[in-house]
C-alpha cells in the first residue's frame, strides 16, 4: 500500500485504457519481481490481463525510446517504464538515470499520456533487492499503483466542466 493508503479501487480499474509496460532486461533479477508486483496490482485493481502489454529494453536506457514509441502509438492510455541503475565505479549511473527521468517526463508532458516510474535507482544489489518484493516493499506494484491513479485523475480533468447557473452576477 503507497504511504497515503490511496490504492485504485477495482470498479475504477475495470474503465482503465490498455497499459504498456515496458521492462528493461538488464538486472532481470530485479526488474522481473518489479514486473510481477505491476501486474499483480493491475490484477488486483480490476484490470483484465488482455489490456496489458508487457514489452522487453535491452536495457534501463533504452526505455525511454520504447515508452514514447508506446505512448505516441494511440494505443495505451498510460506508461509505465520499470528497470534498475545500480551505482558503479564510475558516474556512469547518474548520466543514465539523469537521462531516463528526463526522457520519461519529457514524453508524458508532450504526449498528455501518463508515464510512470518504476526505475530504481540504488547504491547497492542489496537496496535493488529490498525494493523488488524485499524489505522496502515492491515498486513496481507502487509505480502501476500511481499510474492507475494518474489515469484516474487526467481522466477527470479531461471531462467538460460543469457549469453552474448563478443569479444576475457579473464576473
Amino acid at each position: 500500500m503507497r504511504p497515503n493508503g490511496n490504492k485504485p479501487s477495482p470498479s475504477s480499474a475495470a474503465r482503465l485504457p490498455r497499459i504498456a509496460v515496458i521492462v528493461s532486461r538488464y538486472h532481470s533479477d530485479i526488474t522481473g519481481p518489479l514486473c510481477e508486483g505491476a501486474r499483480r496490482c493491475y490484477a488486483n485493481a480490476g484490470g483484465r490481463p488482455g489490456r496489458l502489454t508487457v514489452v522487453e529494453a535491452p536495457g534501463a536506457f533504452e526505455l525511454v525510446s520504447l515508452s514514447a514509441v508506446a505512448a505516441s502509438s494511440g494505443q495505451f492510455g498510460g506508461v509505465l517504464a520499470i528497470g534498475c541503475i545500480i551505482k558503479g565505479e564510475t558516474s556512469h549511473d547518474r548520466y543514465i538515470a539523469q537521462a531516463v527521468c528526463q526522457g520519461l517526463a519529457q514524453i508524458s508532458v508532450s504526449t498528455l499520456v501518463p508515464v510512470a516510474l518504476g526505475v530504481l535507482t540504488v547504491d547497492t544489489l542489496r537496496q535493488a533487492r529490498d525494493r523488488a518484493g524485499g524489505t522496502k516493499g515492491n515498486k513496481g506494484e507502487e509505480a502501476m499503483e500511481a499510474l492507475i491513479a494518474s489515469i484516474q485523475a487526467a481522466a477527470l480533468l479531461r471531462k467538460p466542466a460543469r457549469r453552474s447557473i448563478t443569479g444576475g452576477g457579473r464576473r
